[in-house]
């Protein structure tokens, strides 16, 4: 772990909103709290990358289904008494001034800025808690005091196919942001190109989207919130308004970063993690992903063939076939099953363990896939028990739909937490 920097920068990670588009992943949890790789939770991106970053003072805003996430984060990071780091949960409050939830993005951090007051800082670091990638901190730091700037945005060059799907931000050779564009369409995008490198220009790499990553310093901050009440949004109202005030410059960022945003983005991010030389490691010495430590016994296969897969700690496979998968922590997986680009998040107790000696009841009493069973492009979520001889598989090609006992999105089956699916099921 890096060492801290000193007291000029804070970080703050917004904790997210109702996030339907990952629903039913989202049913029971915030979006940051949604598993990754098995064994990580969302927000232990941007948590680790600060910490690795030596950006170690944290804030997270919470509101929306937030009990799990905020549980997570207490277990999870807790600096020793010897150091000034910290993570802080900041959930929405009544007070005398506000007695409504958090409306957006800029609202939430402008009703938090009397908690972040209390600390010395110059800048404030905000970042979103559902993103995946891996950066240091201090390179977006230097560039924002280099460029002298009021403001910096994380930003991503991207292809005209993906800018509709961004805030689109031109700028000039000294990376200052000029004009400012939201999703725009495709035959809008002339003239927003913006200087990119050789390579990333044959790409057609030549738009810098905005990665909702931010760099303020402290007065600006408080100016743009304070002055305008009633933007409670920063990609489409507060940054619009920097642009047209202050210095806000582009940090350009050309390595990988995904948006979990939807079921498929967050489905494919989870198989990458699987792949044997994947853009995003999670075997860097130098940037550990830090998460709660369980203390769990060693993942146990048993005559099975695995295939570019993550079997995580507590794990048991017998005698299957794993292939493109993730399995999470304390799965079963049963006799003569096979498991094809799925995600499986595991459980929160042991398949084999007597329902009268757990401390809580959620969930099946067993669950892990039964024997003799196929599951092929699907994620399972946690506590999720599936029968014997079943089959789970997309065989139709349905995009979309809503039944009792799963859902498909995007064309992949989603099995909700704490789902029992009978013996002899056919999806």
């Amino acid at each position: 772990m890096s060492t801290s920097l000193d007291n000029s920068i804070l970080t703050v990670i917004l904790g997210g909103g109702k996030g339907t588009r990952l629903y039913p992943l989202t049913k029971l949890r915030a979006k940051p709290a949604v598993p990754l790789a098995g064994r990580y939770r969302l927000i232990d991106v941007p948590v680790s990358t600060s910490i690795n970053s030596g950006i170690t003072r944290i804030f997270v805003l919470t509101q929306y289904n937030s009990a799990s996430l905020n549980r997570h984060l207490a277990r999870a990071y807790q600096f020793d008494r010897f150091s000034n780091g910290f993570v802080s949960i900041l959930a929405a409050e009544q007070t005398p001034s506000s007695k409504d939830w958090f409306q957006g993005t800029a609202d939430a951090v402008r009703r938090s800025l009397p908690h972040i007051e209390g600390h010395r800082h110059r800048h404030v670091l905000i970042l979103s808690g559902d993103q995946l990638y891996s950066m240091d901190y201090r390179k977006m730091l230097a560039h924002h005091r280099e460029t002298d700037a009021d403001v910096t945005l994380g930003t991503i060059p991207v292809a005209a196919d993906d800018a509709t799907s961004f805030g689109i931000l031109k700028t000039d050779d000294e990376h200052i942001i000029t004009e400012f564009h939201e999703k725009p369409d495709r035959d809008e995008l002339d003239g927003l190109e913006s200087p990119v490198g050789p390579g990333l220009e044959d790409e057609g790499r030549v738009y810098h989207a905005s990665m909702g990553m931010y760099i303020f310093d402290r007065e600006p901050l408080h100016e743009l919130l304070n002055a305008n009440p009633n933007d409670h949004d920063f990609g489409n109202q507060i940054i619009p308004k920097a642009i047209d005030k202050m210095r806000v410059a582009s940090y350009p960022f050309s390595d990988y970063w995904s948006d979990i945003g939807t079921i498929r983005s967050f489905y494919e991010a989870n198989l990458m993690l699987a792949e044997p030389e994947p853009p995003f490691s999670l075997y860097d010495p130098n940037r550990p992903l830090y998460t709660r430590a369980r203390m769990l016994p060693p993942a146990k296969v048993q005559n099975s063939t695995v295939q570019d897969s993550l079997i995580t700690e507590g794990s048991l496979v017998e005698n299957s076939q794993i292939s493109k998968s993730v399995v999470g922590i304390r799965s079963y997986v049963g006799p003569d099953t096979t498991l094809k680009n799925t995600v499986m998040m595991g459980a929160d107790h042991f398949r084999w363990h007597d329902m009268e000696e757990r401390g809580f009841v959620e969930g099946p009493a067993n669950p892990g896939i039964g024997e003799n069973s196929y599951v092929e492009g699907a994620i399972i979520d946690k506590n999720v028990s599936i029968g014997k001889r079943c089959i789970i598989k997309n065989r139709d090609n349905v995009q979309e739909a809503e039944e009792d006992l799963y859902h498909i999105r995007d064309g992949i089956v989603v099995i909700p937490k704490n789902t029992r699916i009978p013996d002899d099921t056919i999806i």
